[in-house]
């Protein structure tokens, strides 16, 4: 099955009919729509055969046939979105740039939201996984961070396929040439080409116009992998910092430990059945007492001093901070890239 968008606009049509009577129709190789690669834009036969992920369709000078749309969520796009736009008499430019404009703004709104859809929830995951108050981390929120950041992976190879399918296209000026459908069948476009207008020219400002948009969106999703990479350092300094608290707090104990237990030795001596003449000495305990945990306190300090020495104590860094500065960093550089491809546009 497939749908059709025809010029002038009239209601889109719903068909059914068999591969080997669609290429006859539109004198077009089987191979042709095999439709191998994810993304992909190419004429054959003063046609324009279109490849984006799960879109599949078919551009002539006066139709748009989108296949095999069943069960792929593309309905609401077709009926809301899809026709207003081929509709659009807002410039006099053919039809094919008009559905064109369409499916590559439809493919970039599909990357937009999937990027969209990850973003908050990572910085919601780092945020909250770099907290300097945590012992441990959450694993819940790891788990989570790892599949937000597989698909970012996968978002981000999308991404660079689609750049790369426009990129091939804007360095070949023939083919841009056999993107124009109109040109080589109206005798009139001919004329305004003749006249300055060069079609082939409004088609590599389009092509352009979306690669720049597509290549905005990498830059994000980069800086938020890069985002990631900081945050996971930061991450790690963290439970350094409480692993060492916890070592060193142990070899203090362990220290207090040996220091008593070096002179308990003497309540070890006066523990054993025999006499001496201190026992008849009312103030021999006291004064054997106050000697041994002076002598393990003296001890103690000593070898806490020696730790001093030797181990300075670890700088905290304020981890806190420095995600903010980073997310402040990420969001500035949108920013001015934003502000930069408006201002080229």
């Amino acid at each position: 099955p497939y749908q059709t968008y025809t010029e002038p606009t009239l209601p889109p049509e719903d068909m059914r009919t068999k591969k080997t009577e669609l290429c006859q129709e539109l004198s077009l190789q089987a191979r042709d729509l095999r439709f191998q690669h994810s993304t992909s834009l190419t004429a054959r036969n003063n046609c324009i055969i279109i490849r984006m992920a799960s879109l599949k369709a078919i551009l002539t000078p006066q139709s748009l046939l989108v296949l095999d749309f069943r069960g792929l969520g593309l309905d609401r796009w077709l009926v809301l979105e899809l026709a207003p736009q081929l509709a659009s008499q807002s410039h006099s430019l053919p039809f094919e740039f008009r559905a064109l404009e369409a499916v590559l703004q439809h493919k970039l709104n599909t990357l937009q939201t999937r990027l969209n859809d990850v973003e908050p929830v990572i910085l919601d995951t780092l945020e909250s996984l770099v907290d300097p108050k945590i012992l441990s981390a959450d694993r819940s929120k790891l788990h989570i961070l790892l599949q937000n950041s597989k698909s970012l992976s996968e978002l981000e190879t999308d991404i660079k396929v689609f750049k790369d399918s426009l990129l091939k296209i804007l360095d070949e000026d023939e083919i841009i040439e056999e993107l124009c459908l109109t040109k080589w069948t109206d005798p009139r476009v001919f004329e305004e080409s003749s006249l300055g207008i060069d079609h082939a020219e409004e088609m590599e400002l389009l092509l352009e116009n979306y690669y720049m948009q597509a290549e905005e969106l990498g830059n994000k999703t980069r800086e938020l992998k890069g985002l990631i990479d900081d945050s996971e350092s930061v991450i790690f300094i963290n439970l350094d910092s409480h692993r060492n608290v916890m070592m060193r707090l142990n070899l203090q104990l362990t220290m207090g430990s040996f220091s008593l237990t070096l002179f308990g030795l003497i309540g070890v001596a006066f523990g054993m059945n025999l006499t001496t003449a201190f026992e008849d000495d009312p103030r021999a305990f006291w004064l054997v007492t106050g000697f041994m945990f002076l002598g393990s306190g003296l001890i103690w300090r000593r070898l806490l001093s020696f730790l001093g020495r030797h181990l300075e104590p670890s700088i905290l860094r304020p981890v806190r901070k420095t995600l903010s500065s980073v997310c402040f960093s990420y969001h500035s550089k949108s920013l001015h890239r934003s502000v930069h491809a408006v201002s080229s546009l």
